[in-house]
């Protein structure tokens, strides 16, 4: 079982949170503006989609540090 994080942690948590997620709403517009050009280059488009899903997975787990243990 894990311990249950503080209040300021869970602050520091939630701020970590929103941080993310405002870069992964920038990728996707990044990804939608570069897809749009004539020329795309691919392993730059490769590149955008690895990191939005990587912040994805890194926003999963940290919301599940939210969520408080709940005894046996």
């Amino acid at each position: 079982m894990t311990q249950s994080l503080t209040d300021e942690e869970m602050e520091e948590v939630a701020a970590r949170i929103h941080t993310l997620k405002v870069e992964h709403r920038d990728l996707d517009i990044a990804i939608a503006t570069l897809q749009e050009q004539a020329f795309i280059d691919p392993m730059q488009m490769r590149r955008m989609k690895k990191r939005k899903l990587f912040i994805k997975d890194v926003i999963g787990k940290l919301e599940s540090m939210m969520i408080p243990d709940m005894p046996a």
